[in-house]
């Protein structure tokens, strides 16, 4: 699943192709996503302008000045950009591109998505109050998440420090691949109790989440499954995992061997010496 770092890539890498463009129309094959594509949608965006395209945990924000196209990749989606001709022969589009954003500069962003629990979606005024948006928590890379908020929200929880990290609520986009890495950077075992974290152990841990974001960030995100880059491209973190999917091998630092485990139906890859 494309998590903040996929998603940041995605934005970097579309935004030189639409900002600043008008949209000329839109062409949706499929409008049955995750949440279905408003029927309107074409008529509300045809002869907008893209003024700004922003990241709001992992979802993409296309400023369109009176309203924000939404649009968020779901378990498997990917966006490509194309320009018009070359996106004929991209398809005859494939059975899972369900949407274009066609430009009058003749560029078309796609949308693919072979599992569909992505979205397409259209807020009229402020984007951030969106029923989506609005109740998220702080973005990991900003400030406004630190060890001494961190610590204050999570005494007296007694659920996972892992489950804790992907509470959208505590923080946005550290998904399952990140929060593993992060906790093993950290040097804390994913089963530890929030609760029980000292607010020096938080400060380690909130450098462990902002410097693991960033080296993906940095990699281009991960390629697990279907994410590429906005041009095609894979991204290549997954060369630098520490824990992440390697049970059975030896730690990296350590040599123990990387233990798995099952937390609220996902896995958790950790180290029994590093991790305490």
């Amino acid at each position: 699943m494309p998590e903040l770092p996929e998603v940041e890539t995605t934005r970097r890498g579309i935004a030189p192709y639409l900002q600043g463009q008008t949209i000329a129309k839109v062409i949706v094959r499929n409008a049955k996503l995750r949440w279905p594509v408003p029927d309107n949608l074409p008529s509300l965006v045809s002869g907008l302008t893209i003024q700004e395209i922003r990241r709001r945990a992992k979802y993409l924000l296309l400023d369109c000045g009176d309203g924000t196209l939404i649009i968020h990749l779901g378990m498997s989606g990917s966006l490509r950009v194309y320009p018009l001709t070359d996106a004929g022969k991209a398809g005859l589009p494939h059975q899972h591109d369900h949407f274009d954003l066609v430009l009058r500069n003749e560029t078309v962003l796609r949308l693919r998505d072979p599992r569909r629990f992505g979205a397409v979606l259209w807020h009229a005024g402020d984007a951030l109050l969106h029923p989506l948006l609005v109740n998220l928590g702080p973005e990991p890379l900003t400030l406004e998440f630190n060890a001494s908020g961190l610590f204050d929200q999570t005494r007296g929880r007694v659920a996972s420090i892992k489950q804790t990290l992907m509470n959208q609520q505590i923080v946005v986009g550290v998904g399952n691949i990140y929060a593993n890495e992060a906790l093993f950077t950290a040097g804390i075992h994913p089963k530890t109790a929030s609760g029980k974290i000292s607010k020096i152990r938080y400060e380690k841990l909130v450098h462990a989440v902002k410097q693991t974001l960033q080296q993906a960030i940095e990699a281009g995100g991960s390629s697990l499954r279907d994410f590429v880059h906005s041009d095609g491209t894979p991204g290549y973190f997954q060369q630098h995992y520490w824990v992440y999917g390697r049970e059975g091998q030896h730690c990296k630092k350590c040599g123990s061997i990387i233990k798995q485990i099952r937390q609220n139906q996902r896995s958790s890859f950790y180290c029994p010496v590093c991790q305490r």
